[in-house]
């Protein structure tokens, strides 16, 4: 098994949801780990929750390449390396394609597409430097497409084939890239309210468990592409 104590870790879209339980978990394994998201007053909340000295958080929209940069940056500054990188920033607008609008398709593909591309290539020289980890989280909807999901299959589909592309590129500089796929997660995505009644989904600890899991793996064996769901349907 691999020590992975004071690895640090960069997790966009980590205020809440599944960035904030994967958080969680890797905090206490003892990993430094780094938060972004837009809202800072969110991001100032799950530092209190997560009541730890090892997080960062950093205001940053993954659509905009000169804030990712900032954040890595920030990251290096006050860690001094960057190892691990979960790109989890993500938005979902759902409607038939010819009612989508083109603000709600733009924001889909700019957050959830382009946005791990941002977060890769801010990132990339650090990884390189530190032999780290890029996981992307992507969803079902990368490989199950669904009515009224036009837009948000297109960025899923699109964060599967660009994560399994650049794990092709990166190998080459000892980088391993996985995409975790979750089907149903108890999560505050497209402003749902988690509750008792989410308890047989995939709770975001679950997921925290298998990002530890994957850095803990023997370094010769890489799960590129990982289907998740919960084992009941309600």
């Amino acid at each position: 098994m691999v020590n992975i104590e004071d690895k640090v870790v960069y997790i966009t879209g980590g205020s809440k949801g599944i960035g904030f339980g994967i958080a969680k978990v890797l905090l206490a394994h003892g990993l430094k780990v780094a938060l972004s998201a837009r809202n800072y007053e969110d991001l100032q909340r799950a530092k209190l929750a997560l009541g730890d000295d090892k997080v960062l958080i950093v205001q940053s929209d993954v659509s905009k390449f000169e804030d990712e940069v900032k954040a890595v940056e920030q990251i290096v500054a006050t860690f001094g390396k960057l190892d691990v990188v979960v790109a989890n920033a993500g938005v979902g607008k759902f409607a038939p394609v010819d009612e989508l609008s083109l603000e709600d398709w733009n924001s889909m593909i700019g957050t959830n597409l382009t946005g791990v591309f941002h977060t890769l290539k801010a990132s990339v020289d650090q990884l390189k430097q530190h032999k780290g980890y890029y996981i992307s989280i992507a969803s079902l909807a990368g490989t199950n497409f669904f009515a009224k999901g036009a837009g948000y299959n297109a960025s899923k589909f699109g964060v599967v084939g660009f994560t399994q592309a650049a794990m092709l590129d990166l190998r080459n500089y000892d980088i391993k890239c996985t995409t975790i796929m979750p089907g149903s997660v108890t999560s505050n995505f497209a402003e749902h309210v988690p509750s008792e009644a989410d308890a047989w989904k995939i709770q975001p600890s679950d997921l925290g468990d298998m990002v530890l899991h994957l850095l803990q793996m023997n370094p010769n064996v890489l799960p590129s592409k990982i289907e998740v769901r919960p084992t009941k349907t309600s």
